[in-house]
């Protein structure tokens, strides 16, 4: 996978990304929202072990129809529809009320690319890591990294990338002060 000038595709997602999030920052109010994907990005490739196009692409690109005005299809137009499938699957409908949307997300995420799933994974280590959240924020990203091992146990035996990952966060989830 490659962009239309012969560069790597998660080059030209790296750029879209910093452009979609301008402005946005993370929750401690001082470091651009852009880091966020491009760390996950960084789990998914140097700590898990995957060097997918596609999913590191949609690591990449995992919160911008979510958090943006960008949409499936302008996704889908620069970078595919693997990457576009993968990147939907990681964005809730603000839309709908809260339990409502949880449980079409993780319907959702059970029945995307295993892509999808370990991009999951990758997302609730690293907001479980931020290193600013209070202890009732703890607590809802320790349930969001349950939820994202059950939903990528199907993969864990077909993935080693995926088995890495699950032992990963479920080590992380020991470590953290709520479990």
């Amino acid at each position: 996978m490659g962009s239309a000038q012969g560069k790597p595709a998660w080059l030209d997602a790296v750029g879209f990304c910093a452009r979609a999030h301008a402005g946005h920052l993370r929750r401690d109010a001082k470091t651009p929202y852009s880091a966020h994907p491009l760390r996950v990005a960084l789990w998914v490739r140097d700590v898990f072990g995957c060097d997918d196009d596609v999913c590191l692409v949609s690591a990449i690109l995992h919160d911008v129809i979510e958090d943006t005005p960008v949409d499936r299809d302008e996704i889908e137009e620069r970078f595919g529809a693997e990457v576009a499938s993968c990147v939907a699957a990681l964005s809730k409908d603000a839309r709908r009320p809260e339990p409502e949307r949880e449980r079409e997300y993780d319907e959702g995420l059970a029945s995307a690319d295993w892509r999808a799933r370990l991009v999951k994974l990758a997302d609730v280590a690293d907001n479980l890591l931020d290193g600013t959240a209070s202890p009732e924020r703890t607590e809802r990203q320790v349930e969001r990294c349950r939820r994202a091992i059950a939903l990528a146990e199907v993969d864990a035996g077909e993935r080693a990338e995926t088995a890495r990952a699950i032992a990963l966060v479920r080590s992380l989830i020991e470590g953290s002060s709520t479990s």
